[in-house]
């Protein structure tokens, strides 16, 4: 199972039009082959020191069972509409693709 977090940067102002966006689309990608979440996040507002600020970041949370998914995801005709239909509301988009570090799944502290 490989997560992905991707941080898409929102030009300041549009960050709920990308959230509804985004809300329109969940559950088709939710249906998706090999998907296991898609979690939309934001910034938890607080003035903790060491805490990365965000504002106008949206964080999504993926859970894909393998990096053929994934592809077939970026790809798909839903996902291309949904990326031009935000393209003027988006500044930059960074795509992390991580897994387990050897083998570990699920540990709890």
């Amino acid at each position: 199972m490989l997560t992905v977090i991707a941080e898409i940067c929102v030009r300041p102002g549009h960050r709920e039009q990308v959230i509804q966006a985004i809300e329109r689309i969940t559950p088709t990608v939710l249906d998706e082959e090999g998907c296991g979440t898609y979690q939309m996040l934001v910034d938890y507002v607080s003035s903790v020191p060491w805490k990365q600020h965000s504002p106008d970041s949206i964080f999504m949370l993926e859970h894909w069972e393998s990096l053929r998914h994934l592809e077939k995801h970026q790809q798909a005709p839903h996902m291309e509409a949904h990326r031009a239909n935000i393209k003027d509301d988006v500044s930059d988009v960074k795509i992390f693709v991580l897994q387990p570090v050897n083998g570990q799944h699920n540990v709890a502290p």
